[in-house]
């Protein structure tokens, strides 16, 4: 069987598996919880936990049974790093999975009524084997893409769920602070959102970051300062300034994030203050200075950079003469960034999708490779250099292989 084959069979035995997980842990809850825990939302928390926890298990095990990098022959720090990289993956598919199933439960209890009590663990079931089967297909073709599509799900569906479930009805006459600004249930579950959210985008820069070093570093391998010069006769001046001012940009948002929903107002104004002031500035420069920290990145989202600037300008003037209040701001602002970072990181998976499929003509042109042996794996071990993976096959007898630099998540792992 090819790869595809192989992940969606994986995907399939992965289904059925976490759903006999899900329908067992949540039947023996059911009978053996105390009475206490067999409220409504307390039986929610124990359902979305058992799929949260059933989608990093069959993650962990598609991400790193795929990787060729869980090796020793050139030392620990390979696997090691892996080891990491997986962890911090399941930590965004644990968040979103949590999350989206509390919010999806919430709304079939409204629907159903007292009713639901006796389908929840058939549906603790359907939900752990679909996200079962997700999260295994989708670590055994990790993508950039694949992972920055998650971020709005689980920050929709937990700032939703907060906002329902809230005993303040009037919160948005202030702003959202006031949502967190409790210690409820729905406060809780409104400043945990924000801080897996940060931890999400400091995740997801670090992936992006790294790809961008991955294929500059590609460029310059390739750079032969001749018209078939496959980047265009030029090296970005100063580059290694320009990613460490993107990642401590990307990471102060994430941090910002953290700290808005750490640090609640009325206990902790002045670092919450600090975060959910500094935060429209963090946003605004990564906006304007986009074209110089990204200049591969496409002109089109440049363009579009600024018009959100322009836009969350426009409407924090329009509130400050009184025709807006600042949790419509603050929806606009925060929207427009998550949608931003989303747009990036798609561009960057756009990138590795190309250096990708640019290592494979080269490699074919070079005569590195035989596209007609694909059944041949590759080691993928070095941080810096590695071969190409299954795209391109095993090197041809007599040939070769050009060693080239590893993406951090990518096909060639």
């Amino acid at each position: 069987m090819g790869r595809h084959q192989r992940a969606e069979t994986g995907g399939l035995i992965s289904f059925i598996l976490c759903a006999f997980a899900g329908a067992v842990g949540m039947n023996l809850y059911l009978e053996y919880a105390p009475a206490i825990w067999q409220v409504s939302q307390r039986r929610f928390t124990v359902c979305s936990g058992i799929v949260a926890a059933c989608a990093v298990l069959s993650f962990c095990i598609g991400y790193i049974t795929n990787s060729r990098s869980m090796t020793l022959k050139n030392g620990w720090l390979a696997p090691i790093r892996r080891i990491v990289e997986t962890l911090a993956l399941s930590t965004v598919y644990a968040s979103t999975t949590f999350l989206s199933s509390f919010a999806l439960l919430g709304a079939i209890n409204e629907m159903m009524g007292t009713l639901f009590v006796g389908y929840m663990s058939s549906v603790c079931a359907a939900f752990a084997g679909v996200v079962g089967y997700v999260t295994f297909v989708q670590a055994e073709m990790m993508s950039a893409k694949t992972l920055a599509s998650l971020l709005p799900f689980f920050v929709i569906s937990g700032v939703s769920v907060a906002g329902l479930t809230t005993d303040d009805p009037y919160w948005y006459h202030n702003n959202f602070s006031q949502l967190g600004d409790r210690t409820t249930f729905a406060a809780t579950m409104f400043n945990s959102t924000l801080m897996l959210a940060g931890v999400c985008i400091i995740i997801v820069s670090y992936f992006a970051v790294s790809e961008l070093l991955t294929t500059e570093r590609l460029m310059r391998l390739w750079h032969d300062h001749t018209r078939d010069d496959p980047n265009r006769g030029y090296d970005i001046p100063h580059f290694v300034t320009r990613m460490t001012v993107l990642s401590v940009l990307l990471t102060l948002s994430g941090l910002a994030f953290i700290g808005i929903g750490a640090f609640r107002y009325t206990p902790h104004n002045l670092l919450h203050n600090i975060c959910a002031k500094g935060l429209p500035f963090v946003m605004l420069l990564l906006f304007l200075l986009l074209p110089w920290l990204a200049p591969r990145i496409g002109k089109a989202v440049m363009v579009v950079s600024d018009l959100a600037a322009l836009l969350c300008a426009g409407f924090w003037w329009n509130m400050m003469l009184g025709h807006n209040t600042l949790t419509n701001v603050e929806a606009l602002a925060g929207l427009l960034f998550l949608g931003w970072f989303i747009v990036f990181s798609r561009q960057i998976a756009a990138i590795e999708a190309d250096r990708v499929t640019m290592q494979l003509v080269r490699s074919q042109a070079t005569g590195a490779a035989d596209p007609s042996d694909s059944s041949a794996d590759v080691d993928v071990d070095s941080e810096d250099e590695t071969v190409m993976s299954d795209v391109t096959g095993k090197a041809a007898v007599g040939g070769a292989a050009e060693p080239l630099p590893e993406s951090r998540i990518a096909s060639d792992r």
